[in-house]
């Protein structure tokens, strides 16, 4: 059975309530309810059908104008209770339609009635093509948008209530990092991706380890000591009290030069699109293969502390000034210094003498995202380790 709607294959990094898109279930069933009273030529309103995949996927389209007169749409996966997804085109050309999700790599052609009641189309994602039809409802009738779970106070210094550490599968495939229900889990990661992701490091930050911070995996299954979704901060303070409470992880701080690649803005400006996300509907990070990334919600700074932490093989720092949090994806041919943080767990680099390749890593930013990516000299933090263990029995 095709996947459609699928956010993240390799690393899946749901962090909070983004939910990860996969396979839904139920026939196409979705019957016209009452329509709004709105002329023909006006697409504004929500529209929502079934989609032709599997036993169906319920998607609501919500359509608006901004300012300039412009449509503007955000989708839902009903089924798969995600947030909003913010479209990055919206095209009408006389009665055809064309809406384009960049961060998903959905692009949907339609037709729209003369009544203006009804779209039907296409919906095509990554070279996979299934029909959909929409309605237009009025907002009585549409589909009731999933309620995003609750985030944690944000004054809140969560740890772990209960927690299970185990040792990890080489060769299993993938690492995964989210939530499931309460449960916080990680598969197949070792100390380093532990320290990183903690404190928000590379691993090139982290001098003095012992070997087997690089060479054992762990998969790590806990419940946090407060209520709600922790935030990323809070994230981190979660895993810096398990590496101090189950690793015995000793340290100091020093300020070294490093290599490090800086992400600045490119000629033009940036090219990335806004998020239509709230700031506590969660991040999403997430490879459909090696240089094939969609990334939701994120800034420029998280976004390089999260790639930083899974492709290059020195620190990533954001020397933007951009605020914004973004939804985007980026296409490129991966070489041979990138990705080591997956060998442990089976990934290979395959070279491709397809001349429509995507392009390297540098170019792919600049033409994609409007981002410059640059190898520099700078100074930056480095914690140098003073103790560790192998975690304690459970």
């Amino acid at each position: 059975m095709k996947r459609a709607m699928v956010w993240a294959a390799v690393l899946a990094v749901a962090v909070s309530p983004m939910r990860a898109f996969a396979q839904a279930a139920a026939a196409q069933a979705t019957q016209a309810a009452s329509a709004p009273a709105q002329a023909a030529g006006d697409l504004t309103g929500n529209w929502q059908g079934t989609l032709a995949v599997g036993n169906g996927l319920r998607l609501l389209v919500k359509v608006s104008k901004g300012a300039d007169g412009k449509y503007k749409a955000v989708m839902y996966s009903i089924d798969q209770g995600s947030p909003a997804i913010g479209a990055n085109s919206f095209d009408v050309q006389g009665s055809a339609v064309t809406i384009g999700i960049t961060v998903l790599d959905v692009k949907y052609t339609a037709t729209v009635t003369a009544d203006g009641k009804t779209m039907s189309g296409n919906f095509v994602q990554r070279g996979d093509t299934h029909p959909l039809d929409l309605t237009r409802v009025s907002d009585e009738n549409a589909w009731a948008v999933p309620e995003a779970p609750k985030p944690m106070a944000k004054d809140a210094k969560p740890g772990f209530d209960v927690v299970t550490i185990k040792p990890g599968v080489p060769g299993a495939g993938g690492k995964n990092i989210g939530f499931q229900g309460r449960h916080f889990k990680m598969r197949n990661f070792d100390v380093n991706d532990l320290i990183a992701l903690g404190y928000g490091l590379h691993s090139k930050q982290i001098v003095g380890a012992p070997e087997w911070f690089n060479t054992e995996l762990f998969d790590v299954d806990g419940v946090p000591d407060v209520q709600g979704v922790p935030n990323l901060a809070q994230q981190g303070m979660m895993l810096q009290k398990l590496l101090a409470d189950r690793f015995g992880l000793k340290f100091h701080h020093e300020q070294r030069e490093l290599s490090v690649f800086a992400i600045t803005v490119a000629k033009g400006g940036p090219k990335m699109t806004v998020t239509a996300a709230g700031p506590d509907d969660g991040i999403g990070f997430g490879f459909r293969g090696l240089g094939d990334l969609s990334v939701r919600n994120m800034t420029v700074a998280t976004f390089a502390t999260w790639f930083q932490g899974s492709v290059t093989d020195r620190p990533v720092v954001d020397q933007t000034g951009l605020k914004d949090r973004y939804d985007f994806a980026l296409k490129w041919t991966p070489d041979e210094s990138q990705f080591a943080q997956f060998r442990s767990v089976g990934a290979t680099i395959k070279q491709s003498d397809d001349p429509n390749a995507p392009p390297a890593l540098n170019d792919a930013m600049q033409q994609q995202l409007g981002l410059r990516f640059d190898s520099v000299k700078a100074m930056d933090d480095v914690i140098v380790i003073d103790h560790a263990d192998h975690p304690s029995a459970n």
